[in-house]
């Protein structure tokens, strides 16, 4: 049985400036930084952030049964702001799922852009409880710590600097 699950986010800033940090390696130093609660750490296995490179994201205790979860990056489309990582380790396989796919577009709105969170997964046809724990939740918190990070970067770079 396969899925998919979705969620969006409107972000108010340019599609350029939230891929500057989903279309690169950034994302991952972000996420232990903002949401100390959800990962404790995010390796680079292998890669610069390209197609093939590879992830180690450790979870803390407790967070949905997950301890670790490697992913490699299948697609990273600097054109049309797409990416998208297949767990290949760890983490939701270990909880049952036989595939489990992130993937990130970043949409041009009238007011700045969009975060598309999508997951697509696959469960054995006897396995409709498994398939109940596919979630976009932490996609979801993901993106409103990165933009409420760029939002605050930016404003930071816009305020004059103080004379002394």
């Amino acid at each position: 049985m396969k899925g998919s699950l979705c969620h969006e986010l409107e972000t108010g800033l340019p599609a350029a400036d939230v891929w500057e940090v989903y279309g690169s390696l950034l994302l991952g130093q972000l996420i232990t930084r903002l949401l100390p609660d959800i990962l404790s750490k995010v390796e680079v296995v292998n890669g610069d952030g390209g197609v093939g490179t590879v992830l180690l994201y450790t979870f803390l205790p407790g967070i949905a049964g997950l301890s670790y979860q490697r992913e490699k990056f299948i697609k990273v489309d600097h054109r049309n702001f797409v990416k998208e990582a297949l767990v290949v380790e760890g983490g939701f396989l270990d909880l049952g799922f036989l595939s489990y796919l992130l993937r990130f577009e970043i949409i041009d709105a009238d007011k700045g852009s969009i975060i598309r969170s999508t997951v697509e997964y696959e469960v054995g046809d006897d396995s409709s409880d498994t398939a109940s724990l596919a979630s976009t939740s932490i996609l979801a918190c993901v993106a409103k710590a990165i933009i409420k990070h760029i939002k605050v970067q930016k404003s930071n770079e816009q305020t004059p600097k103080q004379a002394s």
